[in-house]
């Protein structure tokens, strides 16, 4: 058996279906749906779901967030990817290595990526322990 084939662990808690969502989880589906272009709602918004409020807020951010700005839309996927894999959270790495690859994301930036991720780790976790000092013309406001 290989690890694609692997049974997903249960969810903590149910993932609401279209049937099962209330008028205002399913104005939120379909805005999902509008915004992305798509009839696919993620397993995190049905999640979500079970708590209607919480589901409405984090939408309304990520609509926010993750519009284009002054970061381009496959910068904020990259960040997201980095800071996902930090935070060992495998959904968000899966979901957006997915939306940065649909963005543009070649392999060889996919793999640049993962060496920026892997050497600012190593290196956060030594500055850390060393208790490094921020040198002090770093404690102002950057200059160009």
């Amino acid at each position: 058996m290989t690890s694609d084939s692997a049974p997903l662990p249960p969810s903590l808690v149910p993932l609401i279906t279209d049937e099962q969502a209330p008028p205002r989880v399913q104005a939120v589906f379909d805005d999902i749906r509008r915004t992305r272009g798509t009839d696919y709602v993620n397993h995190i918004w049905r999640a979500l779901a079970n708590d209607p409020a919480q589901l409405e807020m984090t939408w309304a951010q990520v609509k926010q967030v993750m519009a284009p700005g002054a970061l381009d839309p496959l910068v904020k996927e990259l960040l997201y990817v980095a800071i996902s894999a930090v935070n060992n959270c495998s959904y968000c790495v899966h979901t957006h290595t997915h939306a940065a690859r649909a963005k543009g994301m070649t392999d060889a930036m996919h793999g640049e990526l993962l060496q920026v991720i892997a050497l600012a780790s190593q290196t956060n976790r030594l500055a850390v322990a060393l208790q490094v000092p921020v040198d002090e013309r770093y404690r102002g406001p950057a200059t160009a």
